[in-house]
């Protein structure tokens, strides 16, 4: 049985190697010893900011996956607040399990627990399997997301 918890300082070297396993992440991570230092800054900030949850999910003790869940405050929608759900990743030994959906869930039901009316994500426009994924949790998409890279 899987379990998440809040990341700590210790399993940064396993996110970010579950980060770089990805394809895309390939291409944007880094996941060389030691930790590069915009991580340990980047991890810092999450941790001390207490509208973000960096998890992780566990089997048995080791980490098989990770998630990172933002708290929105917003004016619109009459002051409610949204979840953002971004870099979710399951380890490729234990994909095609169900623990994406469990992840999920874990987030929906953290984000509920914080009072939040609705979550949200982005995804990159060249994982349509992901995005079949997502329709499948009841994710709808009802709006064009655009980056900008600075």
């Amino acid at each position: 049985m899987v379990e998440f918890r809040r990341a700590e300082h210790a399993d940064l070297e396993a996110i970010v190697t579950l980060l770089a396993q990805d394809d895309l992440g390939a291409g944007r991570e880094d996941a060389s010893l030691p930790i590069a230092e915009p991580y340990e800054r980047a991890f810092a900030a999450i941790d001390a900011d207490p509208n973000q949850f960096l998890a992780v999910v566990t089997d048995g003790g080791t980490i098989i996956g990770t998630l990172q869940v933002t708290i929105i405050p917003n004016i619109s929608r009459m002051g409610a607040l949204r979840g953002q759900i971004e870099g979710v990743r399951v380890a490729a030994t234990h994909q095609g399990q169900g623990i994406g959906k469990q992840a999920f869930e874990w987030a929906f039901e953290y984000c509920r627990s914080r009072g939040c009316v609705l979550v949200q994500l982005t995804t990159d426009k060249t994982r349509p399997a992901a995005h079949q994924f997502y329709e499948k949790l009841g994710f709808v998409a009802t709006h064009v997301g655009f980056k900008k890279v600075l």
